[in-house]
């Protein structure tokens, strides 16, 4: 989109939102523990058929496989079918205030009771400190994304996949580099909430909270901000 295209759509953003107050209910902790557990399944199929892909592919050939192995789960897995309708890979979508129309988050997660033009979004991203693939980058062109409302600006959570080709963990990298960031003044990302660790030993998945820097353009919510967002963020090795 050329410069002089880039300017507020606010009738974008209310026929989207049409009969909506934003931000939307938040999704059940449950819920994101049960997505979190389908994504961390999906992989560890793809990583069986695929290992070359998954191990030196790029972050495209990686997430591609993961939407195709996720609407399959839907066929295959009743309780997945129950709460996710399909998944799309790089789906247009608007920016807060119409500004930007063609937003490709890598995954949206179409869910059964959730209105149709608010999927999860996720976002993913390769570790791999060789390749210069580090958290910051990972923060910087994934966190920010959520914060500056290019991406789930009209929900309370949404979730970040990393695909760690180096051993980092949330634990060793990202949680040491927030903590670095909240410090600062004002937090950088916004962080009201450093990592928190979800589950078991069996996937490092955890959530960070975020303020976020903008307010609603069109609409019943114009004006209106959106509050916090709660990132949760899937490692996977």
């Amino acid at each position: 989109m050329t410069l002089s295209g880039i300017r507020p759509r606010p009738d974008q953003v209310a026929e989207l939102t049409r009969g909506l107050t934003l931000p939307l209910p938040e999704v059940s902790t449950d819920h994101l523990e049960v997505i979190a557990e389908g994504l961390l399944r999906a992989f560890g199929d793809i990583r069986i058929q695929s290992p070359t892909t998954v191990a030196s592919g790029s972050e495209a050939e990686v997430t591609a496989l993961m939407e195709t192995r996720l609407n399959t789960l839907i066929e295959e897995d009743p309780f997945w079918g129950q709460l996710v309708l399909c998944v799309a890979r790089g789906k247009e979508s608007l920016s807060f205030n119409g500004a930007h129309l063609e937003k490709r988050p890598d995954l949206s997660i179409y869910l059964s009771n959730r209105n149709r033009g608010f999927p999860l979004v996720t976002e993913a991203k390769i570790i791999d400190a060789a390749s210069s693939k580090t958290e910051a980058l990972y923060c910087e062109n994934g966190i920010r994304r959520f914060v500056d409302g290019e991406y789930g600006w009209g929900s309370r959570e949404a979730f970040m996949i990393a695909y760690v080709r180096d051993g980092s963990s949330i634990e060793t990298k990202l949680s040491p580099f927030l903590s670095k960031a909240i410090v600062k003044t004002p937090p950088e990302y916004l962080i009201e909430g450093l990592p928190t660790p979800v589950g078991g030993a069996k996937s490092n998945l955890a959530h960070s909270r975020h303020g976020r820097s903008f307010t609603y353009d069109g609409g019943v919510s114009a004006g209106l901000e959106p509050g916090p967002i709660s990132v949760w963020h899937l490692w996977l090795s």
